[in-house]
């Protein structure tokens, strides 16, 4: 069976097709498909997000689809980024430019209040409608400077505490364990499996 991830964004489907590994799908995502709607992210929340990719993919494909939205959550600024995550730098945001402006505006804030919060949400679908949404996050704080090659996004500035390592730092291996993106796969590989009971 096929699972349609609703993304372009190359290194978040090959994370996801690592965590899912050992279910029985095709993993495939939006470059396997030509004239899909765009999909304008437009949502106030990571759910809303979610729900409108995996939602508007499935009824216009009938295909079984996941959609997902993640993003960094920074106390001292408020929460944000937040659903502007990707775009945080502006349209031509890149990871090393919208790390470089978070380092910006989180100088001078001491370590006591550089907490914050990876958080993702994931959203099921299929042409009768929507199937699911989970969610997961992991806490952290965000580094002084940008440590570690892999990864990701925000990874060479989340420090997670436990490990006292950047998730860029850690790697794949312990990422996958206890990351926001994990917790929700998780969650929703039991939608999955429940999915595929029913459907095969």
């Amino acid at each position: 069976m096929e699972l349609l991830v609703a993304t372009r964004n190359k290194k978040k489907l090959e994370e996801i097709r690592e965590i899912l590994i050992g279910l029985p799908f095709r993993v495939t995502s939006l470059d396997n498909y030509r004239d899909l709607p765009v999909i304008v992210e437009d949502g106030t929340t990571f759910e809303e997000n979610a729900v409108k990719k995996a939602a508007t993919i499935a009824l216009y494909t009938k295909r079984f689809v996941l959609g997902e939205d993640s993003g960094l959550e920074v106390a001292a600024l408020k929460n944000r980024p937040g659903v502007f995550s990707a775009r945080y730098a502006g349209p031509e945001a890149t990871d090393k430019k919208n790390n470089t402006k978070l380092l910006r505006a989180l100088r001078g804030v001491p370590a006591g209040r550089r907490g914050a919060r990876y958080r993702c949400v994931v959203a099921l679908a299929d042409g009768r409608g929507l199937l699911g949404v989970v969610s997961g996050s992991c806490r952290g704080t965000i580094s002084r400077r940008c440590r570690g090659s892999s990864g990701f996004g925000y990874d060479p500035v989340f420090i997670v505490p436990k490990y006292n390592k950047t998730f860029a730092e850690l790697g794949p291996g312990i990422k996958h364990r206890v990351s926001h993106r994990s917790r929700a796969l998780a969650k929703a590989r039991r939608l999955m499996e429940s999915y595929l009971k029913k459907n095969t």
